[in-house]
């Protein structure tokens, strides 16, 4: 509820299905129509303002593995640590470990299922949420 999440998709028919899908849990969807809009979005918001980033890994301009190599790679102390799910039709083992090899957290197939992009999302956010309050405590101490 109330997450902010970027959703990258260049079809605008599983951008309305996936927006809606968050939208249900209430959560605040922000789209990008490919891998370069996203990495720009990215880079303007307000550190820590994006929760999680779905992300397709085939779109035009840059792909999803490519934006995501470029996102974990920027000089801002959120883009190693926000979790990055690829949504994909490309779910043979190679594209898995290529999806990882990228940066991304997390594997979900297309078309996408409600529950699992539910479930997947809630398990990468409560381990950001975590890995977050580390942080701030370990700053605290220093």
């Amino acid at each position: 509820k109330n997450k902010r999440i970027l959703l990258v998709e260049d079809h605008p028919l599983n951008t309305e299905i996936a927006k809606r899908v968050l939208e249900k849990k209430k959560m605040i969807v922000y789209t990008a129509e490919n891998g370069k809009v996203a990495v720009e979005k990215f880079k303007g918001s307000d550190l820590y303002f994006f929760d999680a980033v779905l992300m397709d890994i085939r779109m035009p301009e840059m792909d999803g593995l490519e934006a995501t190599r470029v996102i974990r790679n920027l000089p801002r102390e959120d883009a190693a640590t926000v979790p990055i799910l690829a949504m994909t039709a490309n779910a043979y083992d190679e594209d898995v470990q290529m999806s990882k090899e990228a940066g991304m957290d997390m594997h979900l197939s297309k078309p996408i299922e409600a529950d699992k992009v539910y479930e997947g999302l809630s398990m990468m956010l409560k381990k950001s949420e975590k890995e977050l309050q580390i942080h701030k405590k370990y700053d605290t101490l220093l």
